[in-house]
C-alpha cells in the first residue's frame, strides 16, 4: 500500500473508531470473528474469498490484510492469485451481463441490427 494515498492503519486509528462507537465496534469485531471461524468452509477458504472480494470492492486495507491472513492459513501464492483472477472475471462478467440493460434501453434486445 502506498503511504502517500492511504493512511497507514494503526492501533491508534482502531482505538479512535472504538472510542467513537464502542458498541458498534465490538459488534463488528464479534461478527467478523464469527464469519471467519471454521464452519462449512474452513478459514483458509474464507480468507481466499475475502481476498477476491477485497479486489472487487477495491479496499487496499482488506487486500493487504486478507492476503496476509490467507497466507498464514496455508493458502499458496498460486491460490491467492487464482482467487484474484476469479474476482477479475466476475467483475468483468458483471459488466458483460449488464449490457442487457443497455441493449434494452437501445431497443436492440431482440434484433441484430446496429446504427
Amino acid at each position: 500500500m502506498s503511504d502517500n494515498l492511504y493512511p497507514k492503519a494503526t492501533a491508534e486509528m482502531s482505538a479512535r473508531r472504538k472510542e467513537l462507537a464502542p458498541k458498534t465496534h465490538d459488534a463488528f469485531t464479534e461478527f467478523s470473528k464469527q464469519v471467519f471461524a471454521d464452519g462449512a468452509l474452513d478459514e483458509k477458504t474464507k480468507q481466499l474469498i475475502a481476498v477476491a472480494v477485497a479486489h472487487v470492492t477495491q479496499c487496499p486495507y482488506c487486500i493487504d490484510g486478507h492476503t496476509k491472513l490467507a497466507s498464514r492459513k496455508g493458502a499458496t501464492d498460486n491460490e491467492v492469485m487464482e482467487a484474484i483472477w476469479v474476482a477479475a472475471e466476475m467483475r468483468a462478467g458483471g459488466a458483460y451481463a449488464h449490457a442487457a440493460l443497455a441493449l434494452g434501453a437501445l431497443g436492440h434486445e431482440s434484433s441484430n441490427h446496429s446504427h
